[in-house]
């Protein structure tokens, strides 16, 4: 089977999507693609979950607007937020991990910083404009150890789901090319085929 023939595959009947995995490795930015490619709403968490400058809603907030954005029928949610995961995974019918190395995390993690430096991102709540400063260099800290304790967590969450379809991604090309490949083999009708296990968790 061709790689688009795969990539058209996995993408049958895509209605609920998850797009999980370390701070950095691209995720937003494919969530953005495939939200356009497959015509599904898209929700980023952390703009569920941040408001006015680097200020934080409560979590009764923030459960109550996830808990909306899981109420629909087809959407794509990026982020990953630990403690609601397995409440996403139940819903989720497809499962998108960017399982990218910390080293390649650091990189995407920092592009993005340097690029959005004195800017608020589109994906985030509030006007969190980028800065360094103490905070964030804690949050720099805090992610890449996040990031390696995450692993296992996701791995654990999909045994535990093995209906869910998932695709593995081990760099950012390699989404890249999912998208591309996709689209040569299936063109408008590429997300109504029938989908497949891909990778390993």
């Amino acid at each position: 089977m061709t790689p688009g023939a795969q990539a058209a595959q996995a993408a049958q009947g895509m209605r609920r999507v998850l797009v999980i995995g370390g701070c950095g490795s691209g995720k937003t930015r494919f969530a953005k693609r495939a939200a356009a490619r497959f015509d599904l709403p898209l929700t980023h968490l952390d703009a569920l979950y941040w408001t006015g400058n680097w200020e934080t809603v409560e979590r009764a907030v923030f459960d109550e607007r996830l808990a909306a954005a899981l109420a629909g029928d087809r959407w794509i949610i990026d982020g990953n937020y630990s403690r609601t995961m397995p409440l996403r995974m139940e819903r989720a019918d497809t499962v998108f991990w960017f399982d990218l190395s910390r080293v390649m995390c650091l990189f995407g993690f920092l592009e993005r910083f340097f690029k959005n430096y004195g800017r608020s991102r589109d994906d985030m709540g509030g006007d969190c404009r980028e800065r360094l400063d103490l905070e964030k260099l804690r949050f720099f800290h805090t992610t890449l150890w996040q990031n390696r304790k995450l692993r296992p967590r996701i791995r654990a969450l999909l045994r535990e789901h093995p209906g869910v379809n998932t695709v593995i991604f081990r760099s950012r090309r390699e989404a890249d090319r999912w998208l591309e490949a996709c689209e040569r083999e299936g063109g408008d009708d590429c997300g109504q085929r029938k989908g497949r296990r891909m990778g390993r968790a």
